[in-house]
């Protein structure tokens, strides 16, 4: 994995305008579907593993490890690993994670809201 290395001032960092930016590349790591719905699926709970893979229809166990240390890295997720024969392993959001959880709901939120509104300009598009 190939980290960005921090250049410039604090303001170009946080310019996700810039392909430069480590806002970017966080924006980047969070901004898929997997890590928004992996967000949203832990939400305030603390999930093992199994049990987060089952709360998220069609995730393979490859992209849900690799989100679920994406989020991590970033600091949005928090993984526990208990000193038990299978080790348990379980994810809870962060501070930031909550944060970010609240701004996925409003898009959730907004979803709901125009979704046949989308669908019918969906549909006179592809007509």
């Amino acid at each position: 994995m190939v980290t960005k290395q921090l250049k410039g001032s604090a303001k170009d960092e946080a310019d996700v305008t810039r392909a430069d930016s480590l806002a970017r590349e966080i924006f980047s790591d969070i901004a898929n579907k997997w890590a928004l719905l992996i967000i949203e699926a832990v939400g305030e709970r603390t999930l093992r593993f199994t049990e987060l893979r089952n709360e998220i229809e069609g995730i393979s166990h490859k992209m849900l490890t690799q989100n679920l240390r994406l989020l991590e890295r970033n600091g949005l997720v928090e993984r526990t690993v208990h000193p038990t024969v299978p080790p348990r392993v379980e994810y809870t959001l962060t501070e930031p994670g909550r944060a970010l959880r609240a701004t996925v709901d409003g898009m959730c939120d907004w979803t709901h809201r125009y979704l046949g509104h989308i669908e019918s300009a969906r549909h006179r598009f592809d007509a």
